[in-house]
């Protein structure tokens, strides 16, 4: 099931999409890059890939259309962590969602404000993973990575130097962390194949972190899973 969706927030109104398979064995909270938003090719072609793995997602604006007027907002990333963390209570509060946990899918500085919001929400949200693609996690500071307890995955284009770099740097604070360099990639992973590589890493990293975490059928009840499905 696909669905567009207007998300209200206290203070403003989001335009998103939900999608969700019969049986999710979690939920994926999409936070684009600046200048970007909820249509971003890149993000979903993850989303539709995570959705043919069992994955319900949520792809969102986190600016409305009169912020992103606004540059500075672009890189505020505690509001963005806010508007992240929001919408994460609303999933939470949703029908369709089966208590199976959350995880957060970040690009540029989206990445930075997934790690913002799970330094500041661990305890009332149940985050199970954090992926970030060609994301800013320096933007995030220290004083937030270290407070992130939940495995993150960090991909990086080969041939993005730059961020690489920050990548590293970001990666002395965090927890449970791993660095991934897509071969060949710059940082956009326009390269052939590259976003193919990034949905898999992914997809493989959110099912590892949810494979104990049952499913539950529409009645409450947990419904039993076949290895192969990890």
């Amino acid at each position: 099931m696909s669905e567009d969706i207007k998300i209200q927030l206290d203070e403003v109104k989001l335009a998103g999409q939900v999608n969700c398979p019969a049986h999710p064995k979690g939920w994926v909270l999409f936070a684009h890059g600046s200048g970007s938003s909820r249509k971003s090719p890149r993000n979903t072609q993850v989303a539709h890939v995570l959705l043919q793995r069992g994955f319900g997602t949520v792809l969102f604006d986190l600016l409305t259309i009169d912020e992103d007027q606004e540059f500075k907002n672009r890189f505020d990333i505690d509001l963005l962590a806010d508007r992240l963390i929001q919408v994460t209570h609303w999933l939470l509060k949703h029908p369709d969602y089966n208590h199976t946990g959350i995880a957060y899918f970040g690009a540029s500085t989206g990445a930075a404000a997934a790690l913002v919001a799970a330094s500041e929400n661990v305890e009332n949200i149940p985050l199970r993973a954090i992926v970030s693609r060609g994301g800013r996690p320096d933007l995030a500071g220290a004083k937030a990575l270290v407070k992130v307890n939940v495995p993150t995955l960090l991909i990086v284009g080969s041939k993005d130097f730059e961020v690489i770099k920050l990548n590293e740097w970001a990666k002395t604070y965090l927890i449970e962390s791993k660095l991934v360099l897509v071969p060949g990639a710059t940082h956009l992973f326009e390269e052939k194949g590259a976003m193919d590589e990034v949905t898999r890493l992914a997809g493989d990293w959110f099912s590892l972190n949810f494979k104990d975490i049952p499913p539950k059928t529409p009645g409450g009840k947990s419904e039993a899973r076949h290895p192969s499905m990890d």
